[in-house]
């Protein structure tokens, strides 16, 4: 038997829905303009930035971005054909792929930052205070948890 979602359940699911389409595309769109960089163009040249080396396998980047592979796959072909990332076979493993940030992604990433930061400050987190956007966190890691 399906349990269906009350009025104030289903108003707070289409809310979510909403919210989060147009928080995302604001930013998406900020990046764009300002970059010429996509969110998840921008979140692979963070993740690689911040990881020893700065690389990881494809499937350790796919995982942490939530991103299928082949997905992943068409973001870094983009970004190497605009020199930010190099691609590589695994050392360790001949099936593995490598993916290496370069100087000039890390050079795109550092000029681009400062206006990524503002960009959600000014769509999200400044319509929240302090304590709402701490909450709003813990509640998204209860759902990352549950997942995992």
């Amino acid at each position: 038997m399906v349990e269906w979602l009350n009025e104030k359940e289903q108003t707070a699911w289409r809310s979510f829905l909403t919210g989060q389409a147009l928080v995302l595309d604001a930013i998406n769109h900020d990046l764009a303009t300002d970059s010429g960089l996509t969110l998840n163009e921008y979140e692979v040249l963070v993740r690689l930035s911040e990881s020893p080396d700065r690389q990881l396998r494809m499937s350790h980047l796919a995982e942490n971005l939530v991103h299928s592979r082949s997905r992943l796959t068409h973001t870094v072909k983009r970004l190497e054909k605009e020199g930010f990332v190099l691609r590589a076979p695994c050392p360790d493993d001949r099936r593995g792929i490598i993916c290496k940030l370069t100087d000039d992604g890390f050079a795109k990433l550092e000029k681009t930052a400062p206006q990524h930061v503002e960009s959600v400050r000014r769509h999200l987190i400044s319509h929240l205070d302090a304590e709402e956007f701490l909450k709003f966190g813990r509640v998204l890691k209860k759902l990352i948890d549950a997942q995992e």
